[in-house]
């Protein structure tokens, strides 16, 4: 295989593992927020397209097609949302009592990604998955301060849970495997914030690294590539990632001081998405060519994709958003 005849799934690969490409792939990890969207709606983006419709407009603006399936724990959707769980548990007994409205089934969903996994087949477009993670859902179940205190007063609530939940992210993985295998699977964690982890590494080795070093080598066992999101400065957090088999990280937020050149030289085998300030693109061109200029050593080390670093806000307009898209166009290629 050369470079200049990749379709969309060898191009990915490819980049992710720092091997020549034609170009980088062109692809949204975080689309864009709902408002956005509507404001767009009155600057010329047919309003069939809905803000539910991301692959759709995706296409239609001329990104790649990636197609993402976000597994709720609480209902039998894709979409990336909770229903009514934020905070009800405080002891076992709440988790329990909760526990049958949880781990729904995703047959329907799973069953969808058929013809998707027909496509990625042919190279014409890209599937990836997205579990909720260790973390995340421990936070979503307890809320922030009482997850605080439980990782020292109710360890095997903890460990209860996150059990629970690696077998509900494993029985997944053995349905998706009868039907479309992803390229790459995300993680949805957000446990750093502007300074750091959210918690120690005493507690995410205690807490996390079990279940990841049981759900990581499923993942790479069928050749699925896994990337954990999560929000704020990941830096201290990437090597207790790779001690427990994680490749990649994203969206690397500029606001929170992410240094991707220093990650590259700290990290070389790492894996990056995203990096691409939001904050610089209701300046201009000019602002968003300089952007790009930042990103470019990075962009020519392999191992990164360039994206915004989370969802475009609504301060992008529409042509705002076309000209950094033209600007991706000449990056991806010239790097």
């Amino acid at each position: 295989m050369t470079a200049d005849a990749m379709n969309h799934v060898e191009r990915f690969r490819a980049v992710m593992g720092s091997r020549p490409v034609d170009r980088l792939p062109r692809w949204e990890w975080a689309m864009w927020w709902d408002k956005t969207i509507d404001r767009w709606h009155g600057e010329g983006l047919p309003r069939e397209l809905t803000f539910s419709r991301v692959f759709d407009i995706a296409v239609h603006l001329g990104l790649d097609p990636y197609q993402q399936f976000w597994f709720s724990t609480t209902e039998a959707t894709i979409d990336a949302t909770q229903h009514h769980v934020e905070g009800v548990v405080a002891d076992m007994d709440d988790y329990l009592r909760i526990r049958p409205r949880l781990y729904p089934r995703h047959d329907a969903a799973i069953e969808s990604m058929r013809r998707w996994g027909e496509l990625q087949g042919r190279g014409e477009a890209v599937v990836w998955c997205t579990f909720e993670g260790f973390f995340w859902f421990l936070r979503t179940l307890l809320g922030f301060d009482r997850l605080m205190l439980a990782f020292f007063d109710q360890p095997e609530l903890l460990h209860r849970i996150n059990a629970d939940l690696l077998d509900f992210n494993l029985g997944l993985l053995a349905q998706m495997e009868r039907v479309c295998i992803p390229t790459f699977a995300t993680l949805a964690e957000d446990m750093s914030y502007n300074h750091g982890p959210m918690i120690s590494r005493r507690e995410f080795d205690e807490f996390l690294a079990p279940y990841y070093r049981r759900l990581v080598p499923r993942l790479r066992a069928l050749d699925i590539i896994t990337i954990v999101d999560t929000d704020g400065d990941v830096t201290k957090l990437v090597p207790w990632l790779q001690d427990v088999g994680v490749e990649g990280v994203l969206p690397l937020e500029r606001q929170a001081g992410v240094d991707g050149m220093k990650l590259r030289a700290a990290f070389p085998r790492l894996r990056m998405v995203g990096h691409f300030d939001k904050m610089v693109m209701p300046r201009g061109e000019t602002a968003m060519r300089g952007e790009f200029e930042r990103l470019l050593p990075l962009m020519r080390t392999g191992g990164f994709i360039p994206s915004v670093d989370h969802q475009t806000p609504p301060g992008v307009s529409l042509d705002q958003y076309r000209c950094y898209l033209r600007l991706l166009e000449e990056y991806t290629r010239c790097a």
